[in-house]
């Protein structure tokens, strides 16, 4: 069994959403073959607790509004290093860099084929972790980011 058409579009829409935020590093696992309770995993990583947040609420909204679906469980909020959003077809995972790195679901995924991404979020693989966000963790120019002086303070001369 593979993953339906309708997993891959959900996968489709929250991957796109989560690239738009800058998320990076965004994967998706066709885990159908070894798991009865979903079909998918989409994994995108944030560099704070704001852009998890921001990018789970971003995910959850275009699939709200493209697809007309919500998830039924949502988990991780309060702390935000790590936010679950299960659509019962897919679970997405919006975690913190470091908590991706430590807990490893795409090694643990490995063997599973992975499905296929829109251009914008393949391109996040190579996205630098340090992306340019705004304070609400929507994603900015470079040139939108205010220069720090020596002593963290903005530069606004």
């Amino acid at each position: 069994m593979t993953a339906t058409e309708h997993s891959q579009e959900l996968i489709t829409v929250a991957a796109q959403a989560a690239a738009d935020k800058l998320a990076h590093n965004i994967i998706a696992f066709d885990v159908s073959e070894v798991l009865s309770i979903t079909d998918a995993f989409l994994i995108a990583s944030a560099n704070n607790d704001r852009q998890v947040k921001s990018i789970a609420e971003e995910i959850e909204d275009q699939l709200r509004e493209k697809l007309d679906v919500k998830p039924v469980r949502r988990e991780g909020e309060r702390d935000g290093r790590w936010i679950l959003l299960d659509y019962l077809d897919i679970v997405v995972h919006v975690q913190h860099a470091e908590e991706r790195s430590f807990y490893s679901l795409d090694r643990l995924w490995k063997d599973c084929p992975e499905l296929p991404l829109p251009a914008d979020a393949l391109a996040t693989r190579n996205r630098p972790e340090d992306a340019h966000t705004d304070a609400a963790g929507n994603a900015v120019a470079p040139a939108e980011v205010a220069p720090a002086d020596d002593f963290g303070a903005e530069d606004y001369s």
